[in-house]
């Protein structure tokens, strides 16, 4: 490590044990949190079996060239893409990115589809979450999936749920580390409905059916995914935010809160202590919503503190499960990537580097006027030393050093593609 950081880091070191913040303690307790990797920024949502394009709400815009074609192109990019990233982490995988030479559909998934997956991951020390995929398909039809009125459709998707839950206690029992299952519907209509009952009575009766079998919660856990609106969704979702919620806390499933599926002006930072009175473990899709569920790459902005403060200070990060949710075609897609994932952890970095437990005691005591004024004291205060060293201490770039690595491999790999 160069003299420079080492000197730096101490100084920053000294400045914060002042508050009463141990800095080392700090970025030990740092190297345990786990960031799940979404795969489809690799290749723009399109998979590797029932290869079409998309449908079902969501769009992904741009044509930067080096899109992975292959399962092999992909784990390939991703390997470059941690290597910039401190710390062991997870991989999210949707259903559609099954590495396998046989034709299968989504209902006959099998955890044989994503052995070599599975080996990688060992190999590389990861863990995997996974998600079905219920759009992009056929069987999408009407703006429904799970909560159609056709019950042949109905029942593919309940199937494929049942697969993809199968396949996550594969992860988990193959990789030592829990799988988190998560489950999104983009299902609703594009204009007012006459009926909003129906659709989520089918809903609830299909989510049943696919979480009818136990699963060891140390191999899998479930979590179900709401949403606002989305293209030719505008007016109505069946998985509502108030439906998800409901249906998480009745049934023990986790909620999972996007950034990007509220309104405009709706926040998650502020919904994780609420929910985490009442849910086990909560999953977080980290994305930054523009002027909707736009999902560009997450950016050090004052939602993303936000949420790294709410988990910090109620001590959450032992039940949340953290994952990034976006794809930007316009960019390098690994440096997307790696932006977005070195943004969570210094977010992370900032918030654990609170004197909290001094700020809480101004706040009991109504000394709103310390609160306040440390609150913007601290926004100076050296995190970026701190952040350095431990970019330097755990193998990877400091700072913008990273973006001439991700430049070489665009040349060398990427351009070539």
């Amino acid at each position: 490590m160069e003299a420079k950081l080492e000197k730096r880091y101490q100084e920053a070191k000294e400045i914060y044990a002042g508050l009463g913040v141990d800095t080392d303690a700090v970025l030990a307790k740092l190297e345990q949190v786990k960031i799940s990797l979404h795969c489809w920024q690799g290749d723009d949502v399109r998979g590797f079996i029932n290869n079409k394009s998309l449908s079902g709400g969501i769009s992904v815009t741009g044509s930067y060239p080096g899109a992975a074609r292959t399962p092999d192109e992909l784990r390939q990019d991703l390997e470059k893409a941690l290597s910039l990233i401190p710390g062991k982490h997870k991989i999210n995988l949707h259903a559609i990115y099954a590495d396998t030479d046989e034709e299968v559909e989504l209902d006959k998934l099998k955890p044989q589809h994503f052995a070599r997956w599975v080996e990688w991951a060992k190999k590389e020390g990861l863990g995997l979450d996974f998600n079905p995929t219920c759009f992009s398909h056929p069987k999408f039809q009407n703006g429904l999936s799970i909560s159609h009125p056709d019950a042949d459709i109905r029942n593919f998707w309940i199937r494929h749920c049942q697969a993809s839950r199968k396949i996550g206690e594969y992860f988990g029992k193959e990789l030592g580390q829990t799988c988190v299952t998560n489950y999104w519907f983009p299902d609703g209509s594009k204009d007012i409905p006459v009926d909003r009952m129906a659709p989520r009575k089918r809903m609830k009766a299909a989510l049943d059916e696919v979480f009818s079998a136990d699963i060891n919660p140390a191999y899998n856990l479930d979590a179900v995914e709401s949403k606002l609106f989305g293209i030719g969704v505008e007016s109505y979702v069946v998985g509502s935010h108030e439906f998800c919620m409901g249906y998480a806390l009745k049934n023990n499933k986790l909620v999972c809160l996007d950034a990007g599926h509220f309104h405009p002006t709706e926040t998650i930072s502020n919904k994780l202590s609420a929910v985490a009175l009442f849910d086990t473990d909560i999953l977080l899709h980290v994305s930054r919503p523009v002027r909707w569920d736009s999902d560009h790459v997450v950016i050090m902005d004052d939602e993303l503190q936000e949420i790294a403060h709410e988990l910090v200070r109620n001590d959450l990060l032992g039940k949340t499960h953290i994952g990034l949710d976006y794809f930007d075609a316009s960019i390098n897609r690994v440096a997307a990537w790696v932006i977005g994932a070195r943004n969570m952890i210094k977010a992370l970095l900032r918030a654990m580097l609170e004197p909290t437990a001094m700020l809480a005691e101004a706040e009991a005591n109504f000394d709103l006027t310390t609160r306040l004024a440390m609150l913007e004291e601290l926004k100076s205060y050296p995190f970026g030393a701190v952040w350095d060293y431990y970019s330097a201490k755990m193998g990877v770039p400091v700072r913008e050093a990273w973006l001439q690595e991700v430049k070489q491999y665009e040349a060398e790999v990427l351009s070539k593609r």
